[in-house]
């Protein structure tokens, strides 16, 4: 009887803070299963053990800031028969991202003592930008559930069964009341991807917008709501700048508070 191989599952890292790899790690029981289902041909975070290309499954967290990981990238979506980018990082450039408004070379200056040492881009900007990705699982860090379903997606050939609306929804679902109206509390949780559970409105904080923007966010109609509550343009444009500060809809809005 020959025995059926098992699909190669591979997980890359660029620029990131490693936390959406950990939520795979935090998987336990559903680690289990998925590690019954394949094998683990790269994951540093995990294990030493490294198993040559092709991979039928790489996830990437991270993202590109350098030459050299540009170049890399390229490497493994050569390698890769799906590639799937996890985190802020990887789908939008992520906290570090915030350079981009600004000249990266007076940061090198100010932080470096020797700054001719340091090779760098520009920008941090999201996998997306230089090579083609199949599937975008945003988060900072990733809902390890969305993580298991994405996998089992991909395992089985068919399309991952991810949230498209709000936080919003999240909140409703959990009987949360709306910190926006309620408290006056400036919100993202409007514009925001689901996943995270509502966790800041739960605490009478507004969202922070940790898992990016919701397909079609209607930022411009929170922005006006938000001055309505008497937010000055530098907070608005803050608020926008965080952890998905480079996602399109996010970098657009903050620009047109930008003083």
């Amino acid at each position: 009887m020959v025995r059926k191989q098992k699909p190669k599952l591979a997980v890359w890292k660029f620029a990131s803070c490693d936390g959406c790899q950990l939520s795979l790690l935090d998987c336990e029981d559903e680690l289990l299963a998925v590690i019954g289902e394949v094998e683990i041909a790269n994951f540093p975070e995990a294990s030493r053990a490294v198993v040559k290309g092709p991979y039928d499954l790489s996830l990437v967290e991270g993202s590109i800031t350098t030459p050299h990981d540009a170049e890399r990238m390229h490497q493994v979506r050569r390698a890769s028969k799906f590639l799937v980018t996890i985190g802020a990082c990887a789908t939008a450039g992520g906290i570090q991202a915030l350079r981009n408004f600004k000249d990266v070379k007076e940061f090198i200056s100010i932080v470096y003592a020797t700054p001719r040492y340091i090779e760098t881009l520009n920008k941090s900007t999201p996998i997306a930008d230089h090579v083609y990705v199949d599937f975008e699982l945003r988060g900072c860090p990733i809902n390890k559930r969305q993580l298991v379903e994405v996998i089992s997606a991909y395992l089985h050939g068919r399309k991952p069964n991810t949230p498209a609306h709000s936080v919003c929804v999240e909140c409703k679902r959990r009987g949360t009341v709306c910190v926006m109206v309620a408290q006056g509390t400036p919100c993202l949780g409007p514009v925001t991807h689901a996943g995270c559970g509502a966790i800041c409105p739960a605490y009478s904080r507004g969202c922070y917008g940790c898992f990016g923007p919701k397909e079609t966010p209607n930022t411009i109609a929170l922005s006006t709501r938000w001055s309505q509550l008497g937010a000055k343009e530098q907070e608005i444009m803050r608020t926008f700048r965080s952890f998905n500060a480079y996602s399109e809809a996010f970098r657009k809005e903050s620009e047109f508070h930008e003083n």
